[in-house]
């Protein structure tokens, strides 16, 4: 059975706000809501012209509170820029709005510049990432009640309290984040939209270094595409360019923000710039229904996956909105054959 669930980095069209874009976020989680996918995630980002989140928390629970079944969540956190205890309070607040809705995925990436995530730390140096894991750690246990005696804050909770816990996901494009997954005991999402080439290892590795962990006792993957479906493939590709363009170019545009297909087209791209597109082009996921839903079996099949967690950027807005209803269609997804919220068949 095929999952199909979004990541919504919430793009900023050329020409339009950030405010804009994250008002057609909340419109694309009812879509998909009502079209029957089964999560979706809202990415961290910050400092950017083209990328309007940089609260997850603040747009789940806007989102949650506008759908009545989908699963909503981060795609991610940047946790090496909190302290595991406000996050942990913060998903906890979530779940007791939302209980049985609710995904806590986290990441180490910094979502923006080192000049940024500088200033997120407050001028204090950033947690190394060799930190990374006791903040994973500290995070569980904030949320479970359950940090070692020998903590130096044992005694303290992450309020309010209760039963429920969101489901907990570990993000990554690299086997370094497959490895923290599989000695924690997590959800794994590798990010193929970013990095494609170390998927297959790092699923491999995920799944066969598995410790089961109180919340969950079998390795569970899933992963993030890059998807543009329209009527035809060749639609599907003239709307690929804006975010081709915006990724490979994106200080040479007039206006800021996600460019449309024609001013991305017209870029005079550099010689290492072409050879990029032309291996961007080959793994991208774009076409007609039919030949986006080959390549998205075929890859699962290959990767051992049956959840495609979804990121489409286009100028367009509605283009994007049609791009996952066609999608949805193509899979034959609907509310009354959705996952239910709390909980995933496998």
């Amino acid at each position: 059975m095929t999952i199909l669930s979004v990541l919504d980095q919430s793009p900023v069209s050329a020409g339009s706000t950030p405010a804009e874009a994250l008002a057609r976020s909340l419109e694309l989680a009812e879509t998909a809501d009502r079209l029957g996918y089964h999560r979706y995630w809202f990415a961290e980002h910050h400092g950017s012209t083209a990328l309007a989140c940089a609260s997850p928390e603040l747009m789940i629970g806007q989102a949650a509170a506008r759908t009545s079944r989908i699963r909503v969540g981060s795609g991610g956190v940047m946790l090496t820029h909190y302290a595991p205890l406000k996050v942990a309070e913060q998903f906890r607040m979530l779940e007791a709005l939302f209980p049985g809705r609710i995904d806590l995925g986290v990441g180490r990436a910094p979502g923006s510049d080192t000049h940024t995530a500088r200033a997120l730390a407050g001028n204090a140096t950033r947690p190394g990432l060799d930190q990374y894991d006791e903040q994973l750690l500290d995070l569980y246990g904030y949320l479970s009640g359950s940090l070692p005696p020998g903590h130096p804050f044992a005694s303290v909770r992450a309020m309010p309290c209760g039963e429920g816990l969101p489901e907990l996901w570990l993000l990554g494009s690299s086997l370094e984040g497959a490895k923290y997954a599989s000695s924690l005991g997590w959800r794994y999402c590798h990010a193929h939209f970013i990095n494609p080439d170390t998927a297959e290892a790092a699923l491999r590795l995920y799944r066969e270094h598995f410790e089961p962990s109180p919340f969950l006792e079998r390795p569970i993957a899933s992963i993030g595409v890059s998807v543009t479906c329209a009527p035809t493939d060749e639609e599907a590709e003239y709307l690929s360019w804006s975010r081709w363009g915006w990724r490979l170019a994106p200080g040479q545009f007039a206006r800021p923000g996600v460019p449309t297909p024609e001013e991305a087209m017209a870029i005079k791209y550099t010689e290492a710039e072409l050879d990029y597109l032309a291996y961007v082009r080959t793994r991208s996921i774009h076409g007609s229904p039919g030949r986006v839903q080959d390549r998205l079996t075929e890859l699962g099949r290959s990767l051992g996956v049956d959840e495609f967690v979804t990121v489409t950027i286009t100028h367009s807005h509605e283009a994007r909105l049609r791009s996952y209803e066609l999608l949805a269609g193509a899979f034959g997804i609907s509310v009354e054959h959705a996952s239910p919220a709390d909980g995933v068949p496998r």
